[in-house]
């Protein structure tokens, strides 16, 4: 396991200190919580980059056109005139 040393001013290291505690963590663990959050949202952004570069621009604004187009455009629930939802 690695070693991270930040700077950071006196009044966010207060307040990260304060979440820890409302959380019942230490800074130690908040600061392992976020970093996988950031790291998370970083390679999923990546991800899409990657998808959209190999993707074909037409196709995709066709097939959003189709959702704008289907049932769930007039604001129903998306179970269509008579249909219930049997789930329940």
């Amino acid at each position: 396991m690695g070693t991270l040393t930040i700077r950071l001013p006196d009044d966010k290291h207060s307040r990260l200190k304060h979440l820890a505690e409302s959380r019942g963590i230490s800074v130690n663990k908040l600061m392992e919580e976020l970093s996988t959050i950031a790291l998370s949202e970083f390679d999923t952004y990546n991800r899409f980059q990657v998808m959209a570069a190999r993707g074909d621009r037409q196709i995709g604004l066709s097939l959003l056109d189709k959702l704008d187009a289907g049932p769930l455009s007039g604001g129903g629930d998306g179970l269509g005139e008579g249909k219930t939802d049997d789930r329940t």
